[in-house]
Formats: C-alpha cells, sequence, structure tokens
C-alpha cells in the first residue's frame, strides 16, 4: 500500500487525488488549506463547485490538517497556486520528512524571484528529490475518467516512480530529464493562452490563431533555451501538447482571460477571478526577465502589456501586426 498525500483540493489537485485513489493499492488524503472547505467535501463526497457531477472514490479521505495529511505519507504531491505556494507550503516544513519524494502540479513562476514551483519546494523542504508532472490535463477530463497523456520530469529513479504510480490504461505517463524545460513550458503556455483568448475574443479567424500559436511557440521556446531548458521539451507534451489545449478549450482559465479582455470586459473584473489563472502572474515575472535578458518575445510581452498597462487588446495586435517585415526564425 503506497500513501499518498495531494496537498491542495482546486480541480487539478482533486482529479489527481481521484486518479490515485481509483487504485486499490493506494491510500489517498486530500488536504484542502481551508478546514471549513474540507468539511464540505467530505460530506458532499465530490468538489460540485470545480468539478460538477463527479462523484469522489470511497476510498479518498478528506481532511484540513496538515499533519493528518501527510503522516506517513509516501509520497506528497502539491497542487498549490504558485502566487501561495511558498506560504501553504510553510506549514508542511514541520513536519517534511527529507527522504519522501514530492511531485509538483503547479504551472508558474514566483513573481518576487522567478522561482519555478519544484525550486521554491526544494528551498522549504530542503530536498532535491522533486518531480513535477505537466501536459494537456484539464481537470475536468481527467476526473471523469477522459484519455489524457503527461510528462514527468525528474531523476530518472524518480520519474520511473510516478510513471509506474499515477499512470493507468486512461492516464499515459512519459517521461522527460528536462525538468527545467517541462516546468517553463507549463508557465509559459499559460501567456500564450492568455493571448489565444483575446484572439477569439476579438472575433478573428482560423489564420491568426494558427500563427499565434505557431510564434508563440518559438517565444516559449526561445526564452527557455535561454534559462538552461533543452528545445525538444517545447515540441512534446509539456510544450506544444499543452499550449494546444490551453489555446483552444473552454475549460481554460488563463484563455478564458483573454477572451473576457477581448470582448471587452473591464480588466478589474477579468483580474477578479473567481479562479486563479496563473498566466496573470507569468506574463509579469516573464515580461521583467525577458526584458532584462534581451530575449525578443513581442506576443508575451503584449500580453503584459495588456494584463498590466491597460493596453487595449486590439491595440495590442495592431501593433504586433504592424511590426516590421523579417526572416521567420525558430
Amino acid at each position: 500500500m503506497t500513501t499518498f498525500a495531494v496537498l491542495g483540493s482546486g480541480g487539478w489537485g482533486t482529479a489527481v487525488a481521484m486518479l490515485l485513489a481509483a487504485n486499490p493499492a493506494h491510500r489517498v488524503r486530500l488536504w484542502s488549506a481551508h478546514t471549513d472547505n474540507a468539511a464540505k467535501l467530505s460530506a458532499a463526497r465530490a468538489n460540485p463547485r470545480l468539478l460538477p457531477g463527479v462523484t469522489f472514490p470511497e476510498s479518498l479521505e478528506i481532511t484540513g490538517d496538515a499533519a493528518d495529511a501527510v503522516s506517513g505519507a509516501d509520497c506528497w504531491v502539491t497542487a498549490i497556486p504558485t502566487t501561495y505556494l511558498r506560504a501553504t507550503l510553510s506549514r508542511f516544513v514541520s513536519v517534511r520528512k527529507a527522504d519522501v519524494p514530492v511531485v509538483s502540479l503547479t504551472k508558474g513562476l514566483e513573481i518576487a524571484t522567478f522561482r519555478r514551483p519544484t525550486e521554491i519546494i526544494g528551498e522549504l523542504l530542503k530536498t532535491e528529490n522533486v518531480a513535477v508532472l505537466s501536459g494537456p490535463s484539464h481537470a475536468e477530463e481527467v476526473a471523469r475518467g477522459m484519455p489524457t497523456s503527461v510528462v514527468v520530469a525528474a531523476e530518472a529513479g524518480l520519474a520511473s516512480l510516478v510513471q509506474q504510480r499515477f499512470g493507468t490504461d486512461r492516464f499515459r505517463v512519459y517521461t522527460n530529464g528536462d525538468l527545467v524545460g517541462v516546468e517553463l513550458a507549463g508557465a509559459l503556455k499559460n501567456v500564450i493562452g492568455i493571448a489565444a483568448g483575446v484572439c477569439d475574443g476579438l472575433g478573428f479567424g482560423d489564420n491568426a490563431k494558427a500563427a499565434l500559436l505557431t510564434r508563440g511557440l518559438v517565444e516559449m521556446t526561445r526564452f527557455g533555451v535561454a534559462h538552461g531548458a533543452e528545445p525538444a521539451t517545447f515540441h512534446g507534451l509539456a510544450g506544444t501538447g499543452d499550449l494546444i489545449t490551453t489555446c483552444f478549450s473552454p475549460h481554460g482559465r488563463n484563455r478564458r482571460v483573454g477572451y473576457r479582455l477581448g470582448k471587452g470586459e473591464p480588466l478589474a473584473d477579468v483580474l477578479a477571478g473567481p479562479q486563479i489563472a496563473e498566466g496573470v502572474f507569468t506574463s509579469k515575472s516573464v515580461h521583467e526577465r525577458a526584458t532584462r535578458s534581451g530575449i525578443d518575445a513581442p506576443i508575451m510581452a503584449s500580453v503584459y502589456q495588456m494584463l498590466h498597462e491597460g493596453k487595449p487588446p486590439l491595440v495590442a495586435v495592431q501593433d504586433l501586426m504592424g511590426r516590421s517585415q523579417k526572416q521567420e526564425r525558430l
């Protein structure tokens, strides 16, 4: 019996907890940061707000107590938004066991430090035994058992362990040694996802969106390679795969933010939520780093300008299209 502690009861954390709990060889505890929410999830045996129509497996345990969640756990799975990751994980430092692996499901970058989620986890929990699981994987589909393929990046032993424990006949897990690339791809695609939503909100067609995804992937790759990633990673599940899902699916929070902006909704209303769109925060971190490093990323710069400087979406598009003609560079 392998015991998992899934930290974070959002849609993705809940879906992965359900996936793991479906295996009779697993014991799974899902931890919510709010005890009242934990009580509601436990009573309903469902997460109706985020995953309507899906019932928890009988074996899935729910708790709001941090010590109880990780007691005896063989593996921790963190599904906490980047914005809250450092503060939330601090609650677990005193009960951390250094030999227990941690699998991160978080996609984003910390604004103040530019730290990736696995770096924050390693720093706080004093461990290098960390993996990242990423790829095109909407919680709504995983929770319903729809076929999904993802990638796990870590050192070989941990990657193999995650592949074996998380993989099912409906959830295929590939391994990859490029942790930096997989993690950056998962963060950067959210910024391009916002741009795709703007494209849809403005009523543009297939031509515009195809160009946006193609050139957006170039920017993601360019940025990632400048920070130590392997270029091939961005053409795999963590890059191209997740980018496609994010830019086209109605489930995507980042695309929804862009769509609402493109439709002319006030920026303050769009950014008010209700769910966190990681790309909003990531766009700020990426823009600051790209500007400082001289990385050419005009699409991501435009997303930053729309979100943080109030630039009108149509003006942003016109400025992108009005740039000098260039040779295509990949």
